[in-house]
């Protein structure tokens, strides 16, 4: 029996450890999906609570990164879909004054910040998660295992994405 929580602890301190390593997934996804400061906040400890309930059955053969990065996304598209639109435009549009007051200095790279993130913003969850791990410069053979799509599937959904931007812009 001594044993048997031994190794629970060690299984904890490893998740501890592997977490804090790649904690910055969390608050990107969070970032990426949620504007108003409490839902950031709210979504990242919901990701962090379903990553300590998944990791019993987290595969030490896979990276960690991806592992964590499927389960962030998937529950930031549950959360966004929960939440509806009730509070999303308005909060956005106030991010984008913070992002403009940031960049101050250099006018027209605040301007395509703000068109990116304004873009982005648009998407269906799907298409917002595959821009995240794109703009994260992950490969298109991991973003297709983060969110379960082929590799040619990525690259093309990447491709009109970039079209639809430069159409937008």
């Amino acid at each position: 029996m001594e044993q048997a929580i031994d190794m629970s602890d060690t299984r904890h301190d490893s998740f501890d450890d592997l977490f804090e390593a790649n904690r910055a997934i969390v608050f990107k996804v969070a970032n990426a999906y949620c504007r108003d400061a409490d839902d950031r906040a709210d979504l990242a400890q919901e990701i962090a609570a379903q990553l300590w309930r998944a990791w019993p059955g987290y595969d030490p053969q896979r990276r960690f990164s991806t592992w964590m990065y499927r389960i962030a996304l998937n529950v930031a598209i549950s959360f966004v879909r929960a939440a509806g639109s009730r509070r999303g435009e308005e909060a956005f549009d106030e991010s984008l004054h913070d992002v403009a007051d940031e960049h101050g200095s250099d006018h027209e790279a605040a301007e395509h910040a703000r068109l990116l993130e304004a873009f982005i913003a648009r998407q269906p969850p799907l298409e917002r998660a595959l821009l995240v791990l794109y703009l994260e410069e992950r490969s298109q053979r991991e973003i297709g295992e983060i969110l379960g799509l082929s590799e040619t599937n990525v690259s093309t959904r990447i491709g009109r994405l970039k079209q639809r931007l430069r159409d937008e812009l």
